[in-house]
């Protein structure tokens, strides 16, 4: 009876659920600045070379993962206080996320050489430290309820918050851009202290909303264990493996602010890119929600993989017929199958959460521990790997003497310089064919992963089983 009844319990206010995915949309507005548009700071604002640019991705992924190997064991070690175990966490760094935020775009006049690079460096640590503990955010979700439906209900509202705060960024510099056209660095400035500040505010708002009603175990135990306890289990290899492979997009989504000022003069113009995929994401959530009612996860993913493949091809067609022969319709074209890549990410953003949440629970089941933090952070080592390869090769592809694309750097006499044919369609093939050749590798995986219809179901109701006897 504890079961049933749980299940159709809800527990999740309008007002809290409202609040929450406003935290999360702002949180992820903040990152989202931080992705969008830090490499083109550096390349084309601080005028780093590819050397730097490769030292300096390489170094803060690798220092980045340290750290990250003890923020975790710290989140799953510390005991449940009374404002819950994860939100005190991402009330906690919401202040210095927002001043780290405008570092990451300003850089003391006079500063150059080895001295900016450690400064760089140093922000860039203590960005990505604050983002670990502040992606408590996220895991928030997981434990707002144990009613698996409207879990999962959550988990789809916050992916969708998350894929539009991630690109409003675009439209904000774009209408900074507008304004102050001819700044490149002032653009991003402005638009960090924006996010920033708004940032801060909703985090804490919605944080101190938001309840944490999942029980957690008192007893301490020894989180390298729990790592051991990850690598046992064949459905997190099912993500970790699934997650290394997808990870090798960066080397695509690095190319997106170069395309835009190669094609449209500016970065800040990246939002006509994003602006289509990103309604297509928006759109593409609600579509696999609708879809989870006929068809399992499982099967969305690996779909999505080749539909990804697909779309990604037919844009880079699309695209290189417009570069030579120019045509207004071919650039509506385009748009329109940015917009349908944009459904892929759908599944890409909503699906991998769910996954990570049903494997917590086997887990669970199997260990009698939750798991929250050091899952993403296992799942992380193969992101890791990948992400730094993709990122230590990035500005090697895209310029310098020996790159592959030839992308012309700015310079204080030409801001913004003329890039050949070849640069153009060559860009185009990195942001799209190698996305969807890496989105259909990640959907493979997945032919092994079990853990879906009555298999899931079974495997939550003996979680709630083990919760209500351990309350005994």
């Amino acid at each position: 009876m504890q079961t049933v009844a749980t299940e159709n319990q809800k527990y999740v206010k309008i007002k809290e659920m409202i609040l929450y995915l406003v935290g999360v949309f702002f949180y992820t507005n903040m990152t989202g600045m931080v992705g969008s548009y830090r490499n083109a700071y550096l390349v084309n604002v601080l005028r780093l070379s590819e050397d730097q640019a490769t030292t300096f991705n390489t170094v803060t992924s690798i220092v980045g993962f340290v750290l990250n190997f003890f923020i975790v064991m710290y989140i799953d070690g510390r005991r449940m206080g009374k404002g819950g175990k994860f939100k005190p966490l991402a009330m906690l760094v919401a202040v210095p996320m927002g001043a780290l935020l405008m570092l990451t775009f300003w850089a003391p006049a006079g500063l150059v050489g080895t001295s900016l690079m450690i400064y760089i460096i140093t922000i860039a640590v203590l960005w990505g430290v604050m983002c670990n503990f502040g992606g408590s955010i996220n895991m928030v979700a997981n434990v707002m309820t144990p009613n698996m439906k409207e879990r999962d209900n959550i988990l789809s509202f916050r992916s969708i918050s998350s894929a539009v705060g991630n690109s409003a960024p675009l439209v904000i510099v774009l209408v900074i851009g507008l304004i102050w056209k001819d700044n490149e660095g002032l653009q991003y400035i402005i638009g960090a202290g924006l996010c920033g500040a708004v940032g801060i505010i909703t985090v804490l708002l919605g944080m101190g909303a938001v309840k944490e009603r999942v029980p957690y175990t008192e007893e301490k135990k020894n989180p390298l264990v729990g790592f051991g306890d990850i690598l046992k289990n064949k459905y997190a290899w099912v993500i970790i493996t699934s997650e290394f492979l997808k990870s090798f997009r960066s080397l695509a989504t690095y190319m997106g602010p170069f395309l835009a000022a190669a094609l449209l003069g500016s970065t800040s113009k990246f939002l006509l890119f994003g602006l289509p995929t990103g309604i297509g994401t928006a759109v593409g959530m609600l579509v696999i929600n609708f879809l989870l009612k006929k068809f399992n996860s499982k099967v969305l993913y690996i779909a999505s993989g080749i539909y990804s493949i697909i779309a990604n091809t037919a844009a880079f067609a699309v695209g290189y017929i417009y570069f030579t022969k120019p045509n207004p319709i071919l650039q509506i074209v385009f748009i329109v199958f940015l917009f349908l890549i944009g459904l892929q990410f759908g599944a890409s953003n909503l699906l991998p959460s769910m996954f990570q949440a049903d494997v917590l629970e086997d887990m669970e089941v199997k260990t009698g521990k939750r798991l929250d933090a050091s899952l993403p952070f296992v799942i992380s080592i193969g992101t890791l790997i990948s992400g730094t390869i993709a990122n230590a090769f990035a500005p090697q592809v895209l310029y310098g003497e020996n790159s592959i694309i030839q992308y012309i750097q700015p310079t204080d006499l030409v801001e913004n310089p003329v890039q050949t044919l070849r640069t153009k369609i060559l860009m185009l093939f990195f942001y799209t064919i190698v996305h969807g050749i890496m989105m259909f590798l990640a959907g493979v995986p997945f032919f092994f992963y079990k853990l879906t219809g009555k298999t899931k179901e079974d495997v939550h109701n003996k979680v709630l089983e083990i919760r209500a006897e351990n309350k005994k």
